[in-house]
């Protein structure tokens, strides 16, 4: 009788696979398990945070050539009555281009920073080409120092 598993035992690894057949994508679920964390609770070895929006802003010259790219991280400001800059890094590799999640749905953006794992979260995004940067502009409406930091855990020692 044939069995009904989706992976019985002894079919499905071909022969000469041996046990790194089977027990790589063990470990790589169970080291990515221990690197994030879980995604929900922040972990601990994950700095999460909220914002109320993440900005991919493309700086471009005046003949439209991109000069660089930056993620700015806002927080609505109900006194300015709009969004003011928490954060910004500037896009070195596409691995910190933020990302659409589904189940819940938000953006994320997910980043080594000195040792630490971030993880930034937001319910809105937005993508900007400009030839103003608008983390500068924005420091006329809040000073760099006024800004509310991104989380700063303190790292084992």
């Amino acid at each position: 009788m044939r069995s009904r598993h989706p992976f019985p035992i002894g079919q499905g690894v071909r022969e000469g696979s041996g046990v790194m057949g089977v027990w790589l994508p063990v470990c790589v679920a169970v080291w990515t398990g221990l690197i994030l964390g879980d995604p929900g609770s922040g972990g601990s070895n994950v700095a999460t945070q909220r914002v109320d929006l993440i900005e991919l802003n493309h700086f471009i010259d005046k003949d439209g050539r991109e000069i660089f790219r930056q993620v700015l991280f806002y927080d609505w400001s109900a006194s300015h009555r709009r969004y003011v800059v928490r954060a910004w890094r500037l896009v070195k590799d596409d691995s910190l281009l933020p990302n659409r999640r589904w189940n819940p749905a938000l953006y994320e953006c997910l980043w080594h920073d000195d040792g630490l794992l971030r993880r930034v979260t937001a319910p809105a995004f937005r993508e900007t080409w400009s030839q103003r940067d608008p983390e500068r502009v924005n420091r006329q409406l809040l000073a760099e120092d006024a800004r509310k930091p991104l989380l700063q855990p303190q790292l084992p020692r």
